[in-house]
């Protein structure tokens, strides 16, 4: 009788070409024509799109929320022949094949370009704006502010908390002390349990409470503020990145994706609270018997987070749903399994394994370096694809998980020795630049940086160099 495996063959090689993203050069042209327009007209504009570059190595377009055009611009009426699409649920034009920002139509005669920022207010005290009007309440889902008025533009710095209205709501009666309580529960979440299961259950409880109070999008927002934060506290690169975009009042509005890093024991835990908060599953990676580790990404389409979820895999288990079904214990290691018993589940203790925002690639990594940070070779050099991790933090490890990964057979006493001599490489910063729209992921360079970053790896390197 065929297994459950060899019957679910074709499913499984479906959901891996599920999807399949290409570059979009005909929508990348059209907005880039629009956005060099705006920033012609606009002194603002131009200021600003030449500081980001300067001072944080990042570009105007992939700081982009939206763009209106006013309801007679003729350029509207290019953007069904370049691939945007009418949704009426959320009153505008979107690309669905690419990254690409909305555009609405506006009844005022003025072009209008959204920057979005993680505070409106962060980015006018950062700018000397202070005699802006800030639209929607404190803490309200939507807060806008027009920033500038120039020669028939207008530009305004826009901030989100789990909603895709353009527009603030002027009537919003705002939970403040909820939002407060949830945002503090989860920024103090416990997350270092005896049994990795109590630890689940425990961030169940927490977000279920939040989402009960404040809705899916709203804790979903609440919940990865909190990620990055801790993530932060532990990563060089990311504060000094951090710093650089905070002093232009930006923030980390230009994530790309979170990566997390999973037992295989946990893989099935990981996906499902994140389902709990309304993601959804993309695509599928599996990079080959060789490199023995797979990937699902999984999408929050209301507040734009993508989640790219590492694990070990064998190559018969890309025949199952490996995002849904427990996989089974191994008796070795992969890379990223390695990597969470040395530090632990990055959805616990570990924390994430990395951020990886939009930038200009060449701009940021020598900005970094002139800073301190080192950047690895890029393991995507592609014309539509850009990404290069920034060198590692090395965490200590304690010493308890290594003697147990010793006395299990799953690293040497030579190994052992190093980790508790010179701990093992934790997380990163990566840099990645994105054009002509392109939304997908290299993943054979993904299989080689992933094989580059494995702690054993560095084992080996640092006694060859010794």
């Amino acid at each position: 009788m065929p297994t459950p495996a060899t019957l679910s063959t074709t499913n499984a090689l479906a959901a891996l070409t599920a999807y399949t993203w290409s570059p979009q050069p005909a929508p990348a042209r059209f907005v880039q024509r629009i956005l060099s327009d705006l920033v012609e007209r606009s002194p603002f504009a131009a200021e600003l799109s030449q500081r980001m570059l300067t001072e944080t190595g990042t570009r105007l377009v992939d700081w982009l929320d939206h763009i209106g055009l006013p309801i007679d611009d003729p350029a509207l009426r290019e953007l069904p022949e370049v691939g945007y699409v009418r949704s009426h649920s959320l009153d505008g034009w979107e690309h669905r094949q690419g990254l690409f920002p909305r555009i609405r139509e506006v009844h005022e005669t003025s072009r209008k370009l959204a920057i979005k920022v993680e505070s409106v207010v962060d980015f006018l005290a950062a700018h000397g704006l202070t005699g802006v009007t800030v639209e929607g309440a404190p803490l309200g889902r939507v807060r806008a502010a027009t920033v500038a008025r120039e020669n028939n533009v207008e530009v305004l710095a826009i901030e989100r908390r789990g909603s895709l209205a353009f527009d603030p709501d002027p009537v919003e009666q705002v939970p403040l002390a909820a939002i407060l309580h949830h945002g503090e529960a989860l920024r103090l979440r416990r997350r270092d349990f005896a049994n990795d299961d109590d630890g689940f259950i425990h961030a169940i409880r927490l977000i279920e409470s939040a989402i009960v109070d404040l809705g899916r999008d709203r804790a979903c927002d609440l919940f990865f503020t909190a990620e990055r934060e801790y993530w932060l506290r532990r990563n060089t690169a990311g504060r000094i990145q951090k710093q650089r975009q905070d002093a232009l009042g930006l923030g980390w509005a230009n994530h790309d994706h979170h990566t997390y890093r999973s037992s295989r024991q946990n893989f099935a835990l990981l996906i499902a609270f994140l389902e709990r908060l309304g993601f959804q599953c993309r695509e599928r990676f599996y990079a080959g018997k060789e490199a023995g580790w797979g990937a699902q990404v999984i999408e929050h389409h209301v507040t734009g987070i993508t989640i790219f979820a590492d694990v070990d895999l064998s190559p018969d288990e890309v025949a199952q749903d490996f995002s849904h079904e427990t996989l089974p214990p191994r008796d070795q290691l992969g890379t990223v399994g390695l990597w969470c018993a040395l530090h632990g589940e990055a959805f616990l203790q570990a924390g994430m394994h990395h951020l990886e925002c939009q930038f200009d690639f060449a701009a940021t990594r020598d900005q970094l370096k002139q800073a301190g940070i080192d950047t690895m070779p890029p393991f995507t050099d592609l014309p539509y694809l850009r990404q290069a991790f920034t060198r590692g933090e090395q965490w200590p490890v304690d010493p308890v998980r290594v003697e147990g990964l010793r006395k299990s057979g799953l690293i040497t006493d030579q190994q052992a020795r190093q980790f508790l001599t010179s701990g093992a490489l934790g997380s990163h910063l990566e840099i990645l630049q994105r054009d002509e729209g392109y939304k997908g992921f290299n993943q054979h360079g993904i299989s080689e940086i992933i094989s580059a970053t494995d702690p054993r790896h560095a084992v080996r390197s640092s006694n060859d160099g010794a």
